[in-house]
């Protein structure tokens, strides 16, 4: 069996993405399922936060988000059969690459919105960067849940892509409020924002990292495109929330001073928290579950490029690992 690996032998060092064989599958365990794998989507792989949760390895087997068929089960397991079609129990109707392609995106955005800001009807949610795969489901999501959506567009393309965006058939609600071109840099986010809101800001907002400095003083590997956090914290609205991927996140008593007159909140966006406790068992798979149905009725439509095959993972991941990959990457088996 031939796999992909992320191997980095010592801090420090530029992570390397490897092939390698393996003869023997190991042994099928009580609790165990194992699974012909029919797609594999591939997510950037975080090094540092995978060392800090004394997960690292030498070599670090590449994509998770998986779907397939089952082989074989264990003893003790009873959700799963022998032939099931699996991401978590994948719809019939939804094809291998759409279900391995969505299953990550659609957990943040659940996490993001769901539970970290608690979208409802009415409230306005502004996405960072509305046309990279998770944004595409977040503003889908939001959508859906009666939420008028304003997003940002990093270049014409990505303009041009979420106003082609529709809702699905029978909702009379566009999908985007309103794109906000910052490709030029000369659009400031959030007077646009306060505008499109009559002056009341924006109740949720998902940002793509956000700038902690000043231009001058910000790194030059740092994308310019991002918005400074002041902007963020100016947009957001009283009682509006704020989700992170900013993981150094920086606030200086003027900022939580802000943060505390508007009784705003800020949380951070990490999927992997679900796996850190097994009391969140029952709500994770809830989760999982919702967005395959979404996925089965079209709500939600994700943001694929063209399925690759096994032996093109490896420039795949590669790209993947540098941020240079505007749609979701999956390998088809």
């Amino acid at each position: 069996m031939k796999a992909l690996y992320c191997q980095q032998n010592s801090a420090g060092e530029e992570i390397a993405f490897v092939f390698q064989e393996r003869e023997n599958l190991p042994v099928t365990r009580d609790n165990d399922v194992k699974i012909q794998v029919k797609a594999c989507a591939l997510s950037w792989t975080d090094i540092k936060l995978l060392s800090e949760l004394k997960m690292k390895k030498e070599f670090l087997p590449v994509g998770r988000e998986i779907a397939g068929v089952v082989l074989e089960v264990g003893s003790k397991v009873s959700f799963f059969q022998p032939d099931d079609e699996v991401v978590v129990h994948k719809p019939e109707k939804v094809p291998w690459v759409e279900a391995a392609g969505t299953i990550r995106d659609g957990l943040r955005a659940y996490t993001a919105l769901h539970y970290l800001s608690h979208v409802s009807p009415g409230k306005t949610v502004l996405v960072m960067d509305g046309a990279s795969p998770f944004g595409t489901i977040a503003i889908q999501l939001a959508q859906h849940r009666g939420a008028k959506v304003i997003s940002t567009a990093y270049s014409l393309e990505d303009k041009q892509y979420l106003e082609r965006l529709r809702p699905p058939v029978g909702t009379r609600q566009p999908l985007i409020a309103r794109v906000i071109d910052v490709s030029n840099g000369k659009i400031d986010v959030a007077e646009s924002c306060l505008e499109e809101t009559g002056g009341l800001g924006v109740d949720i907002v998902l940002d793509a990292g956000v700038r902690l400095y000043s231009k001058e003083d910000e790194s030059t590997l740092k994308p310019q495109l991002l918005p400074h956090k002041h902007d963020i914290i100016t947009l957001l609205s009283v009682g509006g929330h704020w989700v992170t991927i900013e993981k150094n996140l920086q606030l200086d008593p003027p900022d939580s001073h802000c943060l505390f007159l508007k009784g705003a909140t800020v949380s951070f966006l990490n999927d992997e928290v679900w796996n850190l406790s097994n009391v969140q068992q029952g709500k994770y798979l809830c989760i999982l579950e919702d967005v395959m149905e979404k996925l089965s009725n079209s709500i939600f439509r994700p943001q694929l490029d063209e399925p690759v095959p096994l032996y093109e993972a490896k420039v795949s991941m590669e790209i993947v690992q540098k941020n240079q990959a505007r749609k979701r990457q999956v390998i088809q088996f």
